[in-house]
């Protein structure tokens, strides 16, 4: 699996399906300027939801991918989300494969805010929670 590179001794089947779905995800639509991130997260019926960012003209109106694989697997009745990865399909004038990288701090706090107990898997790091990754999260 490119994206999981040295990952792999670290993740469990389950995880590697993960990456992989969120792999397919952007590679089966990439487009460039459009649709360069996917993400999947699995909820707690182990249920797979996978997507793509929606890049936009105005900046301000782009989604990332993992708010829309968040979006879809809550739209399904999922009430906790166990993972989440996100991948980058390099540009057109990059080498390398899909790769697994981190979630941006956006994505992080919505994360926390509807999966407080969600691990995400990072590069070269495995699964870590999600909360480690906001040392002071946000708070109303």
């Amino acid at each position: 699996m490119a994206a999981e590179g040295a990952l792999a001794h670290l993740l469990s089947a389950a995880d590697r399906a993960l990456v992989e779905a969120a792999v397919e995800a952007v590679r089966s639509r990439y487009r460039y300027g459009r649709h360069t991130v996917g993400a999947a997260v699995r909820g707690a019926t182990g249920r797979i939801y996978a997507a793509v960012n929606l890049d936009a003209t105005v900046g301000r109106a782009a989604v990332c991918a993992e708010a829309v694989a968040l979006g879809a697997a809550i739209m399904a009745g999922e009430s906790t989300i166990e993972a989440v990865v996100a991948v980058r399909h390099p540009r057109p004038d990059e080498q390398g494969p899909i790769a697994v990288v981190s979630p941006c701090g956006l994505c992080r706090e919505l994360l926390f805010d509807h999966a407080p107990g969600c691990q995400v898997i990072l590069p070269g790091r495995g699964r870590v929670p999600i909360g480690s990754l906001l040392p002071a999260p946000y708070r109303r």
